[in-house]
């Protein structure tokens, strides 16, 4: 072939394969694909026994659902120092787990209830530089490893060995923070998260100031870059909309605890109604993917 129409030849198939590979990118779906949620209804939430979190329990079958507030802690538990819950989460096998924290101290408690009923607490002293905080948990689907956060702005979710779960697990040991999430964006004031699938997480979030997303309490999608284990692993945080804030009271909201009922597709979240609204129109909202 002639040295002219060899050129024109390459010059021909590196054109289509730029078109080619354009068309393939075009059609390439994004790395992270974020969920709409839409309100479908609401119900009252008391603020004594509704307040701080909530969660569907699959184990045994018709459970009801559970929620935590002050009035749900017990005497024996609030009388050692105990005195916060936080949002709490269930096993896809029916263990049942609370968050603790107190006033002041080195360390934060888990309490969990087996499918036969029987409690446990399990233990875990703070490692250097973590909050003394315990706002929530998230049981990750295969059962084995278990998300916790802390309060205030935070680049971090911490990964524990899900206690009564995981083989590791003694209520007489150290419960250890085994590894990190380390999130690609800041998330403020966390206070709850669920698995909606094996690597993403939705979360709830309390921020009052609205800088680091353009809106106040948000709705947040955390996607993981693996399933959560021994080993870091990231995570990519989208802000996915402004969780709902009606009251007959004005004033400042406090957003609490997220559920997502993989058996409904159904997620709910805690809104308390500022000042004496609390105690009559406070609400666990219901959202649906629209």
């Amino acid at each position: 072939m002639p040295l002219r129409a060899r050129q024109r030849c390459h010059a021909l198939l590196t054109g289509l394969v730029a078109l080619a590979s354009a068309a393939v990118l075009s059609t390439a779906p994004p790395a992270f694909a974020a969920d709409t949620w839409t309100e479908a209804g609401s119900d009252r939430a008391d603020p004594l026994t509704e307040s701080q979190g909530l969660t569907s329990v699959e184990v045994p079958a018709n459970s009801p659902n559970r929620y935590t507030g002050i009035g749900t802690i017990p005497a024996s538990v609030s009388s050692r120092g105990w005195n916060h819950v936080g949002d709490p989460d269930a096993s896809y096998d029916g263990y049942y787990i609370e968050p603790y924290q107190a006033d002041s101290g080195t360390a934060k408690m888990f309490r969990v209830q087996a499918p036969g009923g029987a409690w446990s607490e399990y233990v875990h002293t703070l490692s250097s530089g973590e909050a003394l905080n315990n706002s929530w948990v998230a049981v990750a689907p295969g059962g084995q490893w278990m998300l916790a956060g802390e309060w205030g702005t935070m680049n971090r979710l911490l990964v524990f060995p899900t206690p009564g779960v995981n083989p590791s697990t003694s209520p007489s040991a150290n419960l250890p923070q085994t590894s990190t999430v380390r999130l690609d964006h800041a998330v403020r004031d966390v206070q709850g998260c669920d698995f909606s699938g094996p690597t993403t997480l939705l979360c709830s979030s309390d921020d009052p100031d609205g800088t680091l997303f353009g809106m106040t309490k948000p709705l947040l999608q955390i996607d993981l870059s693996a399933q959560p284990g021994s080993s870091d692993v990231t995570g990519h945080v989208t802000a996915l909309r402004q969780l709902p804030l009606r009251s007959g009271c004005s004033g400042s909201f406090e957003t609490e605890g997220v559920d997502y009922d993989r058996r409904t597709g159904t997620l709910r979240v805690i809104v308390l109604s500022p000042g004496f609204c609390i105690l009559t129109d406070s609400k666990t909202y219901r959202l649906t993917r629209s």
